[in-house]
């Protein structure tokens, strides 16, 4: 039912269905929640979205807004669920479009003058490509940046600004420094979480050790359409972060030292001690090669048919298992932090998307306007029920979460403590960030060209 806009004030209820699972990340926290299948149950209380908060914008009923995503099932259906408030208060119809090959089709929609009216960016590197080449985002309007001020660190402020100009606030929020692993097949053969890499490392040696090739210990995979590679240099950053520090990461994706430096060379040396040795990858799927090609959506569920034992993914990894999945510390799968050097380090690799405009009609300010807001952050969080998602917007009512595992991640990116950094392939110009590096990551598996070459290549494709 559309609800028209009026004068007077009105809300709107929205409430979260369905049972959570019952996560809770083993290697950094105690739970009691008692069972594979879940305890965290029940539906989320409903709350109230005030549609007071759009009334600037005018009587916008009849109007429609495209928006244009990488945002494909399994999430697209909450996605567009968590729009609804907003419809319901407007009378504004959100088009939905999503598509895996976002990131190399928008470019080519805007010099062909057809944008949609809101674009939501995966990295902030692309949204910097579209504002310095081809002037086609707008500023956010003072309304965005209100909400963004008041619910966002200063750090998730400057990603989405360009040259001292704010124009895409944050979006949804990923912790990507994770480990998915089978609990049984864990206790069965006696393994303990990791605690630090070198542990990692020798619980890796003594798997390949102890299975005779029938199995091994890490399954990986990069394909992902136009976005091929992506995975794979998570896993770069993830490593570099652990094995340069935070402040080399830091002038390594801002170009202040070359995409070749020795450090960053010997980052992708490390993280080829697993993924490029044939006695520990791929699990189920092939050789070394097989990484260049595997999907990535489902090159973790080798870990169901028992023929690899980790694979490393992102929180929202737990929306890709299959329906029947039990994700929970003793269910089918469940996930562990990636190791740093020692127990006292927590480097964090994140991400998160970011919304830009291409139109500033009156009804694409005000869905600007929600999805910036904690009104949206909640309704995201109460849409869906599964889990998989979270967001660092200080509104986001964490109760609100379906999974303790959520929680955890929310927690995480909340810390002051955890020591933070965007996917730096996100921050790096296109060219780079969404261009040469995952093309070379995926050459580094398919055609076995050393960390050296890909680095070379990599840092002569960066704009002069």
């Amino acid at each position: 039912m559309t609800i028209r806009m009026a004068s007077k004030r009105r809300a709107v209820a929205l409430a979260a269905t369905g049972a959570s699972l019952a996560l809770i990340l083993s290697a950094c926290a105690d739970t009691d929640d008692g069972g594979g299948d879940g305890g965290g149950g029940g539906a989320a209380e409903p709350f109230e979205i005030d549609c007071a908060a759009y009334e600037e914008f005018g009587d916008l009923d009849g109007t429609a807004v495209t928006v244009y995503t990488t945002i494909v099932e399994p999430e697209a259906e909450t996605q567009q669920n968590s729009y609804k408030p907003f419809e319901e208060c407007t009378g504004v119809t959100v088009e939905y479009e999503a598509s895996r090959e976002m990131e190399a089709q928008l470019p080519v929609r805007v010099q062909a003058g057809n944008p949609p009216d809101i674009a939501i960016l995966p990295q902030p590197g692309l949204l910097n490509t579209l504002v310095t080449e081809y002037d086609a985002v707008l500023p956010a309007p003072a309304q965005v940046e209100a909400n963004v001020d008041e619910g966002w660190s200063e750090d998730w402020k400057e990603y989405g600004t360009v040259d001292g100009t704010f124009y895409a606030a944050p979006l949804g929020s990923n912790v990507k420094s994770y480990v998915w692993y089978s609990p049984s097949m864990f206790e069965e053969a006696g393994y303990e979480i990791p605690e630090t890499w070198d542990d990692m490392m020798a619980l890796t040696e003594e798997i390949a050790a102890n299975n005779d090739g029938a199995t091994r210990p890490w399954c990986a995979g990069v394909e992902s359409g136009d976005a091929t590679g992506w995975p794979g240099t998570d896993w770069i950053e993830d490593v570099v972060l652990r094995t340069a520090g935070p402040e080399v990461y830091d002038q390594w994706y801002t170009h202040e030292i070359p995409f070749n430096d020795p450090q960053i060379v010997d980052a992708f040396d490390t993280a080829g001690e697993i993924l490029k040795n044939p006695d520990y990858v791929n699990g189920g799927l092939g050789g070394v090669d097989s990484i260049a090609t595997a999907p990535w959506t489902d090159a973790g569920f080798q870990i169901l048919q028992g023929s690899c034992w980790m694979h490393r993914a992102a929180n929202f990894y737990q929306t890709q298992w299959p329906e029947d999945t039990v994700v929970a510390p003793d269910g089918d799968v469940y996930a562990f932090y990636l190791p740093a050097e020692t127990t006292d380090e927590r480097p964090t690799l994140v991400a998160g998307e970011f919304i830009a405009a291409f139109a500033d009609r009156p009804e694409v300010q005000a869905f600007q306007t929600y999805l910036s807001s904690s009104d949206w952050a909640n309704s995201k969080a109460a849409a869906t029920p599964a889990g998989g998602w979270v967001s660092a917007n200080s509104g986001l009512d964490p109760e609100l979460l379906a999974t303790d595992f959520d929680k955890l991640s929310a927690e995480i990116l909340a810390d002051p403590a955890t020591v933070a950094r965007f996917d730096a392939s996100d921050l790096m110009p296109s060219a780079v960030g969404t261009g040469s590096f995952w093309g070379g990551i995926t050459e580094w598996f398919a055609s076995d060209a050393s960390s050296q070459e890909v680095a070379d290549d990599i840092e002569q494709s960066w704009p002069k």
